[in-house]
């Protein structure tokens, strides 16, 4: 399962799907730092249709081993577009 929120900006959809277990989280590694804050992910909990969401996202956000293999499996995120801070991976997927 999924931690699943939506914000909504004038001009972006940002979509913010970490995996369940790291909500509230904090990791670090060198000069990187994530924070998975409960204000910026904890929305709704959803599982792998998630990724029908993408499509209205412009902005999309994602923290976590499994929403970043789903991310990679569905075509929405290439396996060089992800980092790793303390082992957790982090893609973001901007639309222009």
């Amino acid at each position: 399962m999924f931690w699943v929120k939506i914000h909504r900006t004038e001009k972006d959809t940002v979509l913010a799907v970490c995996d369940e277990e790291l909500i509230g989280k904090k990791f670090e590694e060198g000069d990187l730092s994530l924070h998975v804050s409960e204000t910026f992910y904890r929305g709704e909990k959803m599982g792998s249709d998630v990724i029908e969401l993408f499509d209205h996202a412009t902005i999309i956000n994602l923290v976590g081993e499994k929403i970043v293999r789903l991310s990679i499996e569905k075509g929405w995120v290439s396996e060089d577009g992800v980092i790793k801070i303390s082992g957790i991976p982090h893609a973001q997927v901007i639309k222009i």
